[in-house]
């Protein structure tokens, strides 16, 4: 790994590295912060945090203001680009914000020539926890969480992942992925026109399962006001599905709130401790 920079805030690290992708065939950059609790020899646990479209790793780390409640519960934060990126990697020909570059949707491609590179799902669940808990003193218990498309990416991730992570959350996640624009454009590009294929990373539709190895804690925030609720999001269909199905979410509408940072920034320090509660149980 090739270590970009380093900076010292709340009594811990904030790092970012580059290193060579084996999934995705390409450079890959990840920001870590790792907390004080560090120095003192104690292997911490990690939320693992997806960002949405358009972003990298700097977004989070720069304006969610994490660092403070990360050290007060003495847990590590990962926050992986949101694609591959570099010279060759495809991206989408008329160069939209929805598709390619900073809008991988945390899946395995399967179509050209999208499959070479774009293989984020692997990379979020397989090489990226091996890489932090090879090098970095961390802890193999972890949990995850994003915002939009990363919110999508944490709960299947979580879902289909559930002896692997301890607790899940999201700021105004796509949640059905199947039945809105973004998602329709992103599954079909990646995926093809074999729609079966698309519901397994569609959250709602995993949500319809009658079984789960375990039932994780969920938590989700949305903005009553955010510009994408009913043409993107949908948070309802998700909540319906699990009412169904009888798992218990815990689910908060904000008045006023967007889809912003303005709006991550506000309850950041509620997900830190939810997960907090989960990542510190013995």
């Amino acid at each position: 790994m090739e270590l970009i920079s380093e900076n010292r805030v709340f009594g811990g690290w904030h790092k970012r590295y580059k290193h060579a992708s084996q999934v995705n065939n390409c450079d890959m950059t990840f920001a870590v912060y790792l907390p004080e609790q560090i120095e003192h020899g104690k292997k911490v646990p990690v939320l693992y945090w997806l960002s949405g479209l358009t972003c990298n790793d700097e977004n989070f780390m720069q304006k969610a203001g994490v660092f403070k409640y990360a050290t007060d519960h003495g847990i590590a934060i990962v926050a992986p680009d949101t694609s591959p990126r570099g010279e060759g990697v495809a991206d989408d020909p008329d160069g939209a914000y929805d598709f390619g570059l900073g809008a991988g949707f945390y899946v395995n491609a399967t179509e050209a020539p999208f499959a070479r590179h774009y293989n984020m799902y692997d990379y979020i669940t397989k090489e990226l926890p091996s890489l932090i808990e090879e090098h970095f003193p961390t802890s193999s218990k972890k949990s995850i969480s994003g915002h939009s498309m990363g919110g999508h990416g944490a709960l299947t991730i979580g879902l289909r992942n559930s002896l692997a992570y301890e607790s899940i959350s999201a700021f105004a996640p796509i949640v059905n992925p199947i039945d809105c624009p973004w998602g329709q454009k992103a599954l079909s590009g990646y995926l093809g026109t074999n729609k079966s294929a698309w519901l397994e990373y569609d959250a709602t539709e995993l949500m319809k399962a009658t079984a789960y190895a375990r039932k994780l804690p969920i938590k989700i925030d949305q903005g009553n006001a955010d510009q994408f609720l009913e043409a993107q999001l949908k948070p309802a269909h998700f909540l319906e599905a699990a009412k169904k199905n009888g798992y218990d979410v815990e689910f908060e509408s904000h008045e006023g709130y967007d889809h912003s940072y303005f709006f991550i920034s506000s309850f950041i320090e509620q997900h830190i401790a939810f997960h907090a509660m989960c990542l510190n149980e013995k």
